[in-house]
């Protein structure tokens, strides 16, 4: 027996996503789901799907985007025989098979404006017609559509109508990116090394606590797609054994060149600007961090201490040493830098995530600077 899809997941985000999922299966009414490529848009609809009172019946997932503009309708609503050149019988279209169940459409906003008119109809009334006949059909199909653009955007260039992008989004469910979900990413991959385990009859000796520090701080770009090939690339290629950092580390470097090389036709000049500019942001913004950070150590005055949850003590400068600090000679920036993390590493009882708080840096500067110094 083919088991029910589920959402993965412990984080605020994703108990907050399944918490509204839930809500709106027991309803028919339409959603519209936004998230990156690969964030697992589909799994998300096959959840409310099965969790609803259709859930007996069928669900049908249609990609928008990988289907042709020209037959697209035709796909959609169906045709009569003869209706166009190729049609030698009369076929059902999706909407048809989907009666009584749900219907999914992935990458909605790829939608060509012609045939968006006659979705809205479906939309607003469950009526349409095959392509080649006057007769009118009904279908009480559940609609749920997803896509990874700017709808409004699309909307603001005319691209998309109006009217259909406020009917699609009676509820919205945004899906958050994976590099945004925290320990998600280690119960994902335990649940697919469990599945590639079975497939490939693979034993799999586990992760290093380091190589699953990496995992939670590699960005994952391609999303839980991505992490769900990587698993797999690692059980079969390193036939199981046990994944330590280094081995990661080669298997990510790989897999980015590899990426790096391949040409992709719907790669535009502007997307490669937008990539660069976003990276010159991070990299400011964590040059800001970097800069506020030395300005407290450097400041004589007493900082009022930072009170993390659990932490046993603040971190903040010692009485005791506060006037003999006036006759030593000055350090120099890294070294105050140095001592600032080790103490505050000590603070957090080596907690990295409580530490970079208390410093006021992100995690991903402070490992940056556990490496620099060697700590």
């Amino acid at each position: 027996m083919k088991r029910k899809p589920e959402i993965i997941g412990q984080s605020l985000l994703i108990s907050q996503l399944k918490q509204l999922a839930l809500q709106v299966a027991e309803t028919d009414i339409t959603v519209l789901i936004i998230g990156e490529t690969g964030s697992g848009k589909e799994v998300l609809a096959r959840f409310i799907h099965n969790n609803s009172l259709r859930a007996d019946k069928s669900f049908i997932p249609v990609n928008c985007g990988a289907i042709p503009a020209g037959i697209l309708e035709s796909e959609l609503f169906g045709h009569e025989k003869g209706a166009f050149t190729g049609a030698i019988q009369s076929r059902k279209g999706y909407f048809e098979t989907a009666d009584r169940g749900t219907i999914f459409l992935d990458e909605i906003g790829e939608m060509p404006l012609e045939t968006q008119v006659k979705f809205l109809r479906v939309i607003e009334t469950g009526e349409f017609q095959r392509v080649g006949a006057s007769e009118t059909i009904y279908s009480d199909a559940r609609i749920i559509a997803a896509t990874n653009k700017n709808m409004y955007q699309a909307v603001a260039e005319k691209n998309f109508r109006e009217d259909l992008f406020y009917r699609l989004r009676s509820v919205e469910l945004q899906i958050p990116p994976l590099r945004e979900r925290g320990r998600d990413i280690l119960l994902l991959a335990e649940n697919f090394v469990h599945e590639f385990e079975q497939k490939h009859k693979i034993v799999f000796e586990g992760f290093s606590p380091d190589a699953g520090e990496m995992l939670m701080r590699y960005p994952w770009p391609g999303n839980v797609r991505e992490l769900r090939n990587l698993i797999e690339s690692l059980l079969v290629l390193e036939k199981g054994k046990y994944i330590t950092p280094e081995i990661l580390e080669k298997h990510l470097v790989q897999r980015n060149r590899y990426k790096s090389l391949v040409h992709d036709p719907a790669r535009s000049e502007k997307n490669e600007l937008q990539v660069i500019y976003s990276n010159i942001i991070q990299l400011r913004q964590e040059v800001s961090e970097i800069r506020l950070m030395l300005q407290h150590l450097v400041q004589t005055k007493p900082v009022t201490p930072l009170l993390l949850p659990d932490a046993p003590a603040a971190i903040q400068p010692s009485s005791e040493n506060s006037h003999e600090n006036e006759t030593q000679p000055i350090r120099s920036l890294d070294d105050i830098e140095k001592k600032s993390i080790t103490e505050a590493l000590e603070t957090c009882q080596g907690n990295k995530r409580k530490t970079a708080l208390a410093l006021g840096i992100t995690e991903r500067t402070l490992y940056r600077k556990l490496k620099a110094y060697g700590l």
